[in-house]
């Protein structure tokens, strides 16, 4: 019976810590590997990285592509730009050009 007892508060002295350690030990788990955690921040984090590289390649392609449509536009119509589209569509050269040819697969555009 004594022994019993001794065991019964023993085990009642120590469930509340144990409680608490696990409560505890869940919050950091989830701190560190958990959906929020710092594993998924620093993956946020390259894939911000990656994406922000892919707006700058974006943006400098757009900001190429306004700069040659605005050349053809029929407002301000730059004369280079007609005839180098003139000459693209028609596969013609000027004879005093310098065509330089590009190997299989490694068009300008």
């Amino acid at each position: 019976m004594l022994v019993l007892r001794e065991i019964r508060r023993r085990v009642r002295a120590a469930v509340p810590p144990f409680v608490f350690l696990a409560i505890a030990g869940y919050f950091v788990w989830n701190a560190t590997q958990g959906d929020r955690g710092l594993r998924a921040y620093a993956l946020r984090q390259e894939d911000l990285k990656a994406a922000l590289a892919d707006l700058a390649r974006a943006e400098s392609d757009l900001a190429t592509w306004e700069r040659r449509v605005q050349g053809l536009r029929s407002n301000r119509l730059d004369r280079d730009a007609l005839d180098e589209r003139a000459r693209q569509m028609l596969n013609l050269s000027d004879p005093t050009d310098v065509v330089m040819p590009y190997g299989q697969g490694k068009r300008l555009f």
